[in-house]
């Protein structure tokens, strides 16, 4: 029984990220949602600015703390090891959907492109963005990502195994192309108000520092073959070569 327990949660948790994540899509590109990243109640700008930031530093800190090393190894006391991925999953389900639910729009205009090519350029650009995100975990590790491995193992009775040190596709010809992805998400947009602007520097910001902390992670847990995977590969810019495919059991 518990097995099948931890198997529905594991799937109602993944479940609930593919709503939020598509509900993001529609905050962030203003699109099909009744309250989005430029549209809400206003107010004045300090007060939204100290909000807003209130808001990205509670998300950053939530992604970041929970998915250290360190904490997991506390958490598990807690939190049985099969579902504590997913558990991560539903902190950060919940702390996204806190950050769109009390956002403060600051709707000055930064730019905005009217020209019709450029507009679906842009268009196009976040598009891809939000396809890129799911596309990009599929290329390594999506489902240990996000927890339904492990309650799948789990399930069938099977111990958890870490997974491989391996960079395919996309991950020879950046580090981080998750993080690219993201960051195409966030700032494709034919019209940038300075809330929007907030939202994607600070998150850029937050990516660009979760890198060091993640490769540190990486670095201590697979030692010279991340080591010399972050030698020979960038971590955000192509160079226009690609790294042979990576693969190391």
């Amino acid at each position: 029984m518990q097995r099948l327990i931890y198997l529905a949660y594991g799937v109602a948790c993944y479940l609930m990220f593919l709503a939020t994540y598509v509900w993001l899509a529609g905050f962030v590109g203003n699109w099909f949602v009744p309250k989005s990243i430029d549209s809400g109640e206003r107010g004045p700008f300090a007060m939204a600015a100290v909000v807003n930031l209130g808001l990205l530093a509670l998300f950053g800190l939530q992604h970041s703390v929970m998915a250290r090393p360190v904490f997991k190894r506390l958490w598990t006391k807690l939190v049985p090891e099969p579902i504590e991925r997913s558990t991560y999953l539903l902190f950060s389900n919940l702390a996204l959907i806190v950050l769109m639910w009390l956002w403060r729009p600051i709707d000055m205009v930064i730019w905005n492109v009217q020209q019709p090519a450029a507009w679906w350029l842009l268009t196009a650009l976040f598009a891809a963005g939000v396809l890129l995100v799911p596309l990009v975990s599929l290329m390594i590790n999506h489902f240990d990502l996000f927890g339904l491995r492990q309650v799948w193992l789990y399930w069938q009775g099977q111990e958890y195994t870490p997974l491989p040190f391996h960079a395919p596709l996309a991950y020879g010809w950046v580090r981080h192309p998750l993080y690219v992805a993201w960051a195409i998400f966030f700032w494709a947009t034919p019209t940038m108000t300075l809330g929007h602007l907030l939202f994607a520097s600070v998150l850029t910001g937050y990516m660009v520092l979760a890198s060091k902390i993640e490769e540190r992670d990486l670095v201590a847990h697979f030692g010279q073959q991340y080591e010399d995977y972050r030698r020979r590969v960038p971590a955000f810019v192509p160079t226009g070569k690609r790294a042979r495919y990576i693969s190391v059991h």
